[in-house]
Order: C-alpha cells, then sequence, then structure tokens
C-alpha cells in the first residue's frame, strides 16, 4: 500500500478534473448527435470502461441498452500480456448499434480484441469510444471512433485507468513520475 501512495503523491496530473468533465461533455453530445435514434447497445469494457460509461451516461439523452465485455491483459500489472475472455455480454447483439466504451487506447491490443468479439455478434454496427488516445506504438491498426484527449506515452492512471488495481476512482488523469 505505501507503493501506491507514494506513486500517487509523486504522479504529475496531466488533466485535471474540469478538463476531463469537459472532453466528457464533448463526447456524450457527439453521441447524442450520432447514436439517439438507433436504439444502441453500451458495450462497458471491463474494469477500465466504467468510470467513463457512468460519467456519460448521466450526460446521454435517449434509451439505450448497457452490457459489459470484459477482455483484459493487464490482470493488474504494470504490463499487458496475452489477452483473456471474462465476462461476455447477456444481450443479444445481432443487427444492434454497438457502441464500446473503454479507458484508454494504446497498444490496440484489447480494442481490436473486443471489436473482433462484437463483429461475430453481427451487429448493425460497431464504434468505439475512449476516453484517452495515448501516444504510443500500436501493436495492431486501429483507431477509436471517439476519443476524448490525447495522452503522451507514460503509464497513466485515473479516471478508469489503474496503477496496480488501484486509484481508478480519481476523478484527473495522472501520470507515474518519470524517475
Amino acid at each position: 500500500m505505501a507503493e501506491v501512495l507514494s506513486v500517487r503523491a509523486s504522479a504529475e496530473c496531466l488533466f485535471d478534473r474540469s478538463t476531463v468533465e469537459r472532453h466528457i461533455d464533448r463526447l456524450a453530445a457527439q453521441v447524442n448527435r450520432d447514436y439517439a435514434a438507433l436504439n444502441p447497445v453500451m458495450l462497458i469494457a471491463l474494469k477500465g470502461g466504467c468510470y467513463l460509461a457512468a460519467k456519460l451516461m448521466d450526460r446521454l439523452v435517449f434509451p439505450l441498452q448497457v452490457d459489459v465485455l470484459q477482455l483484459t491483459r493487464y490482470r493488474d500489472q504494470l504490463s499487458g500480456g496475452a489477452l483473456h475472455t471474462g465476462i461476455t455480454p447477456a444481450t443479444p447483439l445481432a443487427g444492434r448499434h454497438l457502441l464500446i466504451i473503454d479507458d484508454i487506447l494504446d497498444q490496440g491490443v484489447t480494442l481490436e480484441g473486443m471489436t473482433e468479439f462484437c463483429h461475430r455478434q453481427r451487429p448493425a454496427s460497431v464504434k468505439s469510444l475512449v476516453l484517452i488516445d495515448k501516444q504510443c506504438h500500436r501493436q495492431v491498426a486501429i483507431s477509436a471512433d471517439y476519443a476524448g484527449v490525447v495522452a503522451p506515452d507514460r503509464y497513466l492512471f485515473g479516471c478508469g485507468m489503474d496503477y496496480k488495481g488501484y486509484w481508478r476512482n480519481l476523478p484527473a488523469i495522472y501520470a507515474v513520475a518519470v524517475r
């Protein structure tokens, strides 16, 4: 626990709460415009997408269904490994307009896996929305359809992203201090 507290105390705040909220407002306006008439299913990427999804849903003004999809590489570690499937949606996805909600697009492996999973369900459409588009080397050629902020290639936490399983609850985006 001491390490987790120390990392937070020495971290650099890249995007404060008001900046994050402003970008979530913008994302919500785009989703309201693009999805209001589509009867969409919002697929929340567990665990990282929960923070953004909750903030986003509060701003959406149309009926939608919500479900979850868990594909993970990190498992509370600092680097990603193989992609593991956890929880899959209970909602039938065939013929539906799907919007994947996740915290961050970095190397792209998880988002690609989620997109491929969704396409196998034969939906009407699949798009993705992330709070952070991290500027790093992508292992796969993929981009998010909607992105909040562009962040540097550093280890980030807060707003759904964790440091060893902690700090997802922070309302701002932090980078671990460079040592």
